[in-house]
């Protein structure tokens, strides 16, 4: 009982030693707000799986700590590991009423470059001269310049901030470096934050997040700062939405019909995918039912008693290569599988 009351007492004095602190950094918040009436606005895009969700929400307790209301919420559907998913954070001296998607955002953090060609991902929804764009990527931010013509600053991740083996610590990574970029959050809210967050993961998941968001923190140095809110717009100057009438259809007419059935098919979803699962059938042993029963979008198909993995509605989300059991299935890079396949086709 003693020691449970001694683990408990020491809660309470950590929150109590964290409420001074963002009370503190509030009354901060409070003076800054006499002389700027601006918002932050901040748009993560990733895929599902990569930890964009937990960017938001570590980034927006973050600003918590340092005396801002906030406002963060993932935006994704049904299908999430592979898919295009964003998440968003918004943060302000004052209260905030503004509600819905990001669409003129100030920082925007691409955590996988793949998305940014893709229109369905919005990447470069809304982005202007004003927005600072930090992508994470092997290329510099001059290829980036000249591939998307912007007159928006990019910022490039540098490689050496990550391990490229290590994606699921990717979300911290980028949350550690939108951090700097913003230049208002302090080092050690960011390590609290991430502490509160991931509270119910392990003490070395915790840690490495830990060291790979401050790795980047530092690698942003000379950037700091960089993201300034613009000024919000006043309302008298805010021009109302015409309004239309829309009738009443007869229910005949109104209800949903289906005019091309079983066109889902023709989605390829495999442009999701990140990593590719490969067979090995020398070391395959024909236990088909396995994978192709656990694959959760039957993307594995069996000729005979041999799988075949359907790679234009494969996402990659690698149960397959988890639930083998001779491990005959590899996961490699899709990049390095495209490159591969350019290669054979070359030779023949």
């Amino acid at each position: 009982m003693l020691a449970l009351c001694g683990a408990h007492g020491a809660l309470y004095g950590q929150a109590q030693k964290w409420l001074r602190y963002r009370l503190q950094n509030r009354i901060g918040a409070q003076q800054r707000a006499g002389a700027i009436l601006t918002m932050y606005r901040i748009r993560f895009h990733g895929r599902g799986g990569q930890g964009m969700k937990t960017a938001s929400r570590i980034l927006g307790m973050a600003f918590f700590l340092e005396g801002y209301e906030i406002q963060d919420a993932p935006r994704y559907g049904a299908e999430r590991r592979g898919a295009p998913i964003f998440a968003y954070v918004r943060a302000d001296d004052q209260p905030i009423f503004e509600r819905g998607i990001i669409t003129h955002p100030d920082l925007v953090v691409v955590a996988d470059d793949s998305l940014v060609p893709v229109p369905a991902a919005g990447v470069l929804g809304g982005v202007d001269q004003h927005t600072v764009l930090l992508i994470n990527s092997d290329q510099s931010a001059e290829t980036w310049q000249r591939r998307l013509n912007l007159d928006s600053r990019i910022i490039s991740l540098p490689a050496e901030t990550i391990e490229r083996d290590e994606l699921r610590f990717i979300g911290a990574t980028c949350t550690g470096a939108a951090a700097r970029l913003l230049g208002v959050i302090k080092r050690v809210s960011l390590e609290y934050a991430i502490e509160q967050e991931l509270a119910d993961l392990s003490d070395a998941v915790i840690e490495q997040n830990l060291s790979r968001a401050l790795l980047a923190y530092d690698c942003m140095k000379r950037n700091q700062a960089c993201v300034q809110p613009v000024a919000d717009t006043e309302a008298d100057a805010y021009t109302r939405p015409d309004w239309i009438d829309l009738p009443f259809d007869d229910a005949r007419i109104a209800a949903p019909d289906i005019h091309a059935a079983a066109n889902s098919v023709q989605i390829k979803t495999g442009l999701w995918r990140t990593l590719r699962p490969v067979i090995d059938y020398e070391r395959c042993n024909r236990c088909w039912w396995v994978c192709s029963t656990f694959c959760p979008d039957g993307a594995i198909k069996v000729d005979g008693k041999t799988p075949l993995i359907d790679y234009d509605h494969c996402k990659g989300c690698m149960v397959c290569v988890a639930q083998c059991p001779p491990h005959a299935i590899e996961a490699i890079p899709e990049e390095v599988a495209q490159q591969q396949d350019a290669e054979q086709e070359t030779i023949r």
